[in-house]
């Protein structure tokens, strides 16, 4: 079973108490069918577990297959830069099939943020570094493919149906 390399850290983006007996992290790819159907089940997750369960996000584009996945990745860093980060997370989700640079643009404005320093930041490559050392933290904690879900820093292997994701945060309470 693979660890999580690095482990959780301020860095990240959070969403629960950090008290939480139970982290759920979860790399994924804004334009990925699995990762669209996991989406709705971890916010059911958090919303059963709530003060037990904190849930971080790594961004793990994989670019060949979801050409507009790096610049949702970092849309959505741009969104967090501005403390918007997971009202932007779900977004991209709500959207999926709409990912393209207009798209996203018109996703930040619905959430009043600076459209155009978005477009300047995704020609300029601003947040690229950014969402590839998550990539990279993914490739070192063994993840090959999304939606890969840690609990406590141990890979989950079993499925990511609700059912599956909800026995192994049970068993760690």
């Amino acid at each position: 079973m693979s660890r999580l390399n690095p482990p959780v850290t301020a860095q990240d983006f959070a969403i629960g108490p950090d008290t939480a007996v139970c982290t759920l992290l979860e790399y994924g790819d804004y334009q990925c069918p699995y990762c669209g159907q996991a989406y709705p089940i971890v916010k059911r997750l958090r919303k059963q577990f709530s003060a037990d369960l904190r849930f971080v996000f790594r961004n793990f584009p994989l670019g060949e297959m979801h050409p507009n996945a790096e610049h949702a990745a970092e849309s959505a860093l741009f969104a967090g830069k501005h403390g918007r980060f997971w009202e932007m997370h779900d977004l991209l989700y709500e959207n999926q099939r709409s990912l393209g640079d207009d798209d996203l643009l018109g996703l930040a404005g619905s959430l009043q943020l600076d459209v155009e320093r978005l477009r300047a930041d995704l020609g300029a490559g601003t947040f690229e570094s950014a969402v590839k050392a998550d990539f990279r933290s993914g490739v070192h904690s063994g993840v090959n493919g999304t939606p890969t879900f840690f609990i406590n820093g141990q890979r989950h292997d079993a499925g990511f149906d609700l059912e599956a994701l909800s026995h192994a945060i049970q068993a760690t309470l």
